[in-house]
């Protein structure tokens, strides 16, 4: 089946059987490799991307099921060689291990700050409940994700301050 989808911005097509899942489709027919099989069954989000601006586990969609939509991966975070506030802060925070989960919380994080540009700690726990990790704990990822949030904030300030001035 042939899919014509957006994925990070760029239209894309690419074939895929009827079966294959979204996880599989964006890494081995797309060579977006920065999307991760977990667990296969939607327990560990390490495959999250957002379609159509909802976060889901790639592995539990369809790839058919992208046609016409927008994929968001963790390859369009970044702007070419500058880091997305997340995934500095990540690295800064020391966040990151293995790799495995990182992506997909990376995703869930900022599905959560475009939605909430300033939430709790709790909130935060909350959104990144789906996602699970095995080397680095929970605190310097919610730790990552705040200072991400106060950085955002502060970016959006600048970006509005300078859209008055040109008015």
């Amino acid at each position: 089946m042939l899919v014509s989808t957006t994925i990070n911005g760029d239209v894309v097509e690419f074939a895929c059987p009827p079966e294959e899942t979204l996880l599989t489709a964006l890494r081995d027919r797309v060579g977006l490799t920065g999307v991760k099989e977990g667990c296969g069954t939607g327990d560990c989000g390490a495959c999250s991307v957002t379609l159509d601006g909802r976060l889901v586990c790639s592995c539990l969609v369809l790839g058919a099921e992208a046609q016409g939509r927008e994929i968001a991966t963790v390859e369009g975070l970044a702007e070419g060689e500058k880091l997305h506030p997340l995934q500095q802060n990540f690295i800064d925070h020391a966040a990151l291990q293995c790799g495995i989960c990182t992506p997909g919380f990376l995703m869930a994080a900022k599905a959560l700050l475009e939605r909430n540009p300033n939430p709790t700690e709790t909130e935060i726990r909350y959104a990144l409940a789906g996602n699970l990790c095995r080397c680095t704990g929970y605190d310097k990822i919610v730790h990552a994700v705040q200072a991400s949030a106060k950085e955002l904030r502060q970016l959006d300030k600048k970006k509005q301050r300078r859209k008055k001035s040109k008015k």
